[in-house]
């Protein structure tokens, strides 16, 4: 019987994406994202926040450099994947889990949005009617809204709120 590794995320960027090359030239951009759970227990309300490194490969990689920034609530779709090296200082064997990206969807289209510059107003008219998460207005059953990227996939949402320059 063959596994399934597929990881979906719904969070925030707890960090500006760093986006670098590889020597052969290809993008690849580290996203922090920041997911939380909260419960209440003894009447109390306790919350846990969980942190992902989100490895993003080639034209995605460019995208989210360009439009994300921190605060942005993102829906990520990938896999686990684990890396191993020596480390050259101790000699020792370490390992790093990280999420390896294949689709991207950008989520809110609020103030947060606004601040840095998706999802504003255009020609005087306000773009989305999503709330934080992706969900609201122009939601088609049930999918996470907004501006999607990936390999193939298409936002299930209102179209009307990408900006035109918005390259996918």
């Amino acid at each position: 019987m063959q596994g399934v590794n597929k990881v979906i995320l719904i969070g925030r960027l707890g960090q500006d994406p760093e986006v670098r090359a590889t020597p052969s030239g290809q993008s690849v951009a580290t996203l922090r994202v920041a997911t939380s759970e909260s419960w209440v227990k003894d009447g109390q309300r306790e919350e846990r926040t969980e942190w992902h490194r989100v490895i993003v490969w080639g034209r995605q990689a460019e995208t989210v450099g360009k439009y994300l920034t921190k605060g942005r609530a993102i829906f990520v779709e990938g896999k686990i994947q684990t890396r191993s090296w020596d480390d050259a200082q101790s000699g020792q064997k370490r390992f790093m889990t990280e999420i390896v990206a294949n689709n991207i969807q950008f989520l809110d289209s609020g103030a947060r949005a606004a601040e840095s510059g998706y999802g504003a107003q255009r020609d005087g008219q306000a773009q989305g009617g999503h709330d934080d998460f992706g969900y609201g207005q122009g939601m088609a059953s049930g999918a996470a809204g907004g501006a999607a990227m990936g390999s193939g996939s298409e936002a299930a949402g209102d179209f009307g709120a990408l900006d035109d320059d918005v390259p996918f």
